[in-house]
Formats: structure tokens, sequence, C-alpha cells
């Protein structure tokens, strides 16, 4: 017997703005989306992830939220989201920051985090000027999730007009 995916929840206050209203499109087939996949769907000039945590399935917009690199190449363990291009993380549950990006930067409340060095690579320097101070006043975006339901089969989800 074949099971129909779940839909996890929408952490509170993370729904992108204008998608709770929006109207269901199409999105892929569900059968293409298995447990532990990631998929990139472009709707227009919005590029929507689509994840099937232990959760269940997940819609955000995908682009790390600290330098927008695609998290569609990334990996995902569980929940967690891992982007390919400063090693952050990212908890498609609760749309938290589980490890900050490499570089560093500010949390979505403000906080600063360094440069760090992933275990076993050698210390990267971050030398003085302009680039470290950008690092030091990037902030990573809280994510927007999109609505997504199940239906005849197929992977649907809102996406806000224009």
């Amino acid at each position: 017997m074949i099971s129909t995916p779940i839909v996890a929840p929408i952490p509170r206050g993370l729904t992108a703005i204008g998608a709770g209203a929006a109207a269901f499109v199409s999105a892929l087939p569900a059968a293409d989306l298995a447990p532990g996949a990631m998929r990139r769907v472009t709707f227009g000039d919005l590029d929507v992830l689509f994840a099937y945590t232990s959760n269940g399935i997940v819609a955000v917009d995908d682009r790390c939220p600290h330098m927008a690199a695609p998290l569609s190449i990334g990996s995902l363990d569980d929940c967690v989201v891992n982007c390919p291009l400063h090693d952050g993380r990212f908890d498609l549950a609760t749309g938290e920051v589980a490890r900050m990006p490499t570089t560093g930067g500010l949390l979505p409340d403000g906080t600063y985090v360094p440069v760090w060095t992933p275990e076993g690579k050698d210390p990267k320097p971050d030398p003085p000027g302009l680039k470290a101070e950008a690092r030091r006043l990037t902030r990573v975006r809280r994510f927007r999730y999109y609505p997504v339901r199940i239906s005849g089969g197929m992977i649907e989800v809102a996406i806000p007009a224009g």
C-alpha cells in the first residue's frame, strides 16, 4: 500500500507574505519527492525548495538565508538543510539556524557570530577591511515558508501573486 506523504507544519510567523491567501498550484508529483530528498521548482522568478523531512514536506525559498546560495544542491539530514556555500545549517522544522555559516555574521536576532573553521581544517583568517566589515554586517534572514498540500498525487503549493 502506498501512503500519502504528510505535510510538515509551518513554524509560527514564517509563512511568506501573501502565501496564506494565495491559490494552490501544482508543483510536482508526490512520487517524485522521496523521503529525505529535496527538489527545486521554479515559479516565474521564484525558486522554491521542496524538502521531504522527517516531519513531512516543506516548501521554502531555494536560497540560503545567509547569502542566497541554492539549498537544493546542498544536503538534508532529518530536518536540517546544509548550505553548499558556507556550510551553514538550518532547521526546516523550526526555521532556526542550526549552525552559523563559516563566514560568520548576524543571527536573525542581531547576535554576532564570528568567522569559524570546520573541525580538521586550517584556521580561516579574517583580515580587516571591507570584506570583514561586510561579513560582520551580513544577517541570516528568516526562512519564508509556503503552504503545501497533497492533492490527486500532486504536491501543490500556495505561491503569492507578483
